[in-house]
């Protein structure tokens, strides 16, 4: 199969289209051929070796880890899916090695889930990661609909998500974002307000009584500026600062791998209540400057490969 490897760390550079084995499904994995996947941010972190002891690299790597396509193979014992079935799913596996930005890659049935019937497949493949982190940082940090909520990155990948995600459950949301995002934002139901120097000020012009919760998808002095915001018994969620947890007492979330809570969000898109904002798309073949474009942090949506 053709498969998008790179056989050390480094820039993009280092990736390569290649010919690779074609994977053989585990006991409760299937086969699936990819139709799309799409670029996060841990994907070219992963790449330059920054997660080098947190998530052990067998070279060649395959990377990518959200997948949408049709299950090709099954394993001995997935009753939960059938040759045929177009799924998608957020393909993380205990080694960084067989990802998904190749024409087939085998995948726990824990990772999948079957396809929302309203988004195509280039649609779906930005959903897996960037959906889940959003669901999961927002159950965690226990959002209910009488809270006011800030969400920091809001136009980007994962606060995408989570903006629509918190306004389905009827919350009031606020979202930093550039200027430039401020009207998609407002399409969204968000409250934009500008990132930078005096957002703390910013926000509590919005919401002086404070923010009950709020969710850190971009770093930097996010988590403390937010800590200024707060409103009494308020809650903070990371998913780049371990500072969330460790000096404010909120949470510090690694998204997992879940069939049922990817079926929720599933179930929320094709219920109209999450649209899905893909960025670019880019061929197999273009997978590097696919990267290229992530990392320039100034993506709004995903960006997506074609396989």
């Amino acid at each position: 199969m053709r498969a998008i490897t790179y056989a050390k760390y480094g820039d993009a550079d280092v990736l390569e289209l290649t010919e690779q084995p074609d994977p053989h499904p585990g006991a409760d994995a299937v086969v699936v051929r990819v139709k799309a996947a799409s670029v996060n941010p841990v994907d070219w972190k992963v790449r330059q070796g920054h997660l080098d002891g947190l998530l052990d690299a067998q070279f060649p790597v395959i990377p990518g880890w959200d997948v949408a396509g049709v299950v090709e193979q099954v394993g001995l014992d997935t009753p939960e899916l059938r040759v045929g079935d177009e799924v998608f799913g957020y393909v993380r596996k205990d080694w960084v090695h067989g990802g998904t930005f190749a024409e087939l890659v085998s995948a726990p049935v824990r990772t999948l889930a079957r396809k929302p019937s309203t988004l195509s497949f280039t649609e779906a493949a930005a959903v897996p990661l960037a959906g889940l982190t959003a669901y999961q940082t927002i159950r965690r940090a226990g959002v209910r609909a009488d809270h006011t909520v800030l969400v920091h990155a809001a136009a980007g990948g994962v606060g995408s998500f989570a903006v629509q995600i918190a306004r389905a459950l009827g919350a009031r949301v606020v979202g930093t974002a550039s200027e430039a995002n401020h009207d998609y934002l407002r399409s969204l139901g968000v409250e934009p307000v500008e990132y930078g120097e005096g957002l703390a000020e910013r926000v509590r012009a919005l919401a002086p009584g404070g923010v009950d919760v709020a969710l850190d998808y971009v770093g930097g002095d996010a988590v403390a500026v937010s800590a200024t915001v707060l409103a009494p018994g308020g809650t903070i969620a990371s998913i780049t600062d371990p500072a969330a947890r460790d000096e404010h007492g909120g949470h510090y979330v690694w998204v997992r791998p879940s069939t049922e809570d990817l079926e929720e969000v599933g179930a929320m898109i094709d219920e109209a209540s999450i649209t899905v904002e893909v960025a670019q798309v880019f061929d197999l073949e273009h997978a590097a400057d696919a990267h290229r474009a992530s990392e320039t942090g100034h993506v709004r949506g995903k960006i997506v490969v074609e396989v």
